[in-house]
């Protein structure tokens, strides 16, 4: 099963997090208490990346 990148990028703006920066090949989440994470710029991820991503943001992985 695939992922849209929208998709993860939805959960994590849901969850507190806001785009901190643009890097060569990731964009960069922050949450206010100072969580941060990187996603890929893929448009599709597979079930396992973007649960990989909600894990690295301490988020409950639901994808």
């Amino acid at each position: 099963m695939s992922v849209k990148r929208r998709d993860v990028v939805r959960y994590l703006e849901q969850n507190g997090f806001y785009l901190k920066r643009e890097g060569k090949r990731h964009s960069f989440y922050v949450h206010p208490d100072g969580r941060a994470v990187a996603v890929k710029r893929h448009k599709i991820f597979d079930r396992i990346s973007a649960n990989e991503v909600c894990k690295e943001a301490g988020l409950k992985p639901i994808f």
